[in-house]
């Protein structure tokens, strides 16, 4: 008897093994892909304003999210954030979390293609709030789609005054996009397969828990060499 509960409990073993593999696989592979869509983006001249990088205290990258994934309750894309580091946001970009983005009426606008989404986080008490707790765009955070290249001189003050400012890339084309109504959140449990160990986003994000994964090392590079300097009015930093 004590023989066959050892074969199985090793049996068990052998099989979990493969499957946290997987499950990190597929973060390591999705936080790489929030890399490729940074640099493609920054690649292309006139599209995401620089100087709204520059005042931004946290980006949010959710790639390759599709229509169907929106078509059943429950379903969601999911991505990675991150964030200048220090008390007040102005250290160099820091290790990522892992985000969810759910629901909302823009999964309507994906047009049966694979869309990227890109989200600037325009001020400290936005960034909190998405690194505590589920925060429904427009409602919790004020949101609105981010003015494009140099039409950002243009943009309205509401616009500016926008908590989080969210752009889409769809076939080609990047442009701002409304996600109100639409919820992100830190995905935990993403955060566990990609780390190794239980830890909430506020700990990577803010506390520097951890250092930045392999898999994360090419997007926090191209956002240092981008925007090293967090160029917001320092008193907008002190809330």
């Amino acid at each position: 008897m004590l023989k066959r509960m050892i074969a199985l409990l090793m049996a068990s073993s052998v099989v979990a093994l493969p499957l946290t593999a997987n499950d990190n696989r597929k973060e390591t592979h999705r936080l790489e892909n929030c890399g490729t869509v940074v640099k493609e983006i920054l690649d292309i001249p006139d599209d995401l304003p620089q100087d709204l990088l520059d005042k931004a205290e946290c980006v949010i990258i959710f790639p390759s999210v599709l229509k169907g994934a929106f078509v059943f309750g429950g379903s969601y894309g999911r991505g990675a954030m991150t964030c200048r580091t220090g008390e007040h946001f102005t250290g160099p970009w820091g290790a990522p979390t892992m985000m969810a983005l759910e629901g909302g009426s823009f999964g309507l606008q994906l047009g049966g293609q694979a869309t990227d989404f890109v989200l600037l986080v325009m001020n400290p008490r936005g960034a909190k709030a998405i690194l505590h707790s589920k925060v429904r765009l427009g409602a919790d955070a004020s949101a609105a789609a981010g003015p494009k290249g140099r039409t950002a001189e243009g943009a309205t003050d509401a616009t500016l005054r926008a908590e989080i400012l969210s752009y889409s890339r769809n076939r080609g084309l990047f442009a701002g996009l409304s996600l109100e109504g639409s919820t992100t959140r830190p995905d935990n449990g993403a955060n566990e397969a990609l780390y190794g160990k239980k830890i909430e986003a506020e700990a990577i994000v803010r506390k520097g828990a951890v250092a930045v994964p392999a898999s994360g090392q090419e997007l926090i590079a191209l956002l240092n060499k981008k925007s090293p300097k967090n160029l917001s009015d320092p008193s907008s930093l002190k809330e």
